[in-house]
């Protein structure tokens, strides 16, 4: 009895080390982004857009991926146009963040983060904790098991205690 009982503890512990958000990107440099390649890293997700009054975040975003990215930091940017704030084609919006703020962290193509459409990422992330995106730049959190550790709304800049304080909780 002991052992089915270890044995059933076991697997469910699998089942759990397994849980959480998965899902795979296309980048703007062309490839796959995939999720599961970070695993066991803390990986902060954005929907970010070119023309919105928060674009400036991409700075601090930067900033947030140089500091933590040799502890294990992954920062991901998600350009959408969901809100009609993103310029027309990925090459656009590579060339704008290379340009304007030197961004060198990973980023998605185009995509949308709300409604029937939304990548699977954000479908996932809905369905785990009733988290969806209500602007540009808002923030999730993945941590190092792939659960969904805590989100922010656009309002909370990247380097802001809230956000450096939880991603150091999950550095290792």
């Amino acid at each position: 009895m002991r052992h089915i009982k270890l044995a059933l503890a076991l697997s469910l512990a699998a089942q759990v080390a397994q849980a959480g958000v998965t899902g795979s990107f296309p980048s703007i440099d062309g490839g796959i982004l995939n999720l599961e390649d970070w695993r066991g890293q803390p990986v902060l997700v954005v929907n970010t857009a070119s023309q919105c009054g928060y674009t400036g975040q991409y700075a601090d975003l930067q900033t947030l991926y140089e500091t933590y990215r040799d502890r294990g930091l992954v920062v991901l940017a998600v350009p959408s146009d969901d809100f009609n704030q993103e310029l027309d084609t990925a090459q656009d919006v590579k060339e704008f963040c290379e340009v304007t703020f030197g961004l060198t962290l990973p980023m998605t193509d185009i995509l949308s983060v709300r409604g029937p459409g939304a990548h699977e990422f954000y479908q996932d992330v809905a369905a785990e904790t009733g988290f969806v995106p209500a602007w540009n730049f808002n923030k999730v959190l993945i941590g190092p098991d792939g659960a969904v550790v805590a989100t922010w709304g656009s309002r909370t800049k990247p380097m802001s205690r809230a956000i450096t304080g939880e991603i150091e909780l999950l550095l290792n």
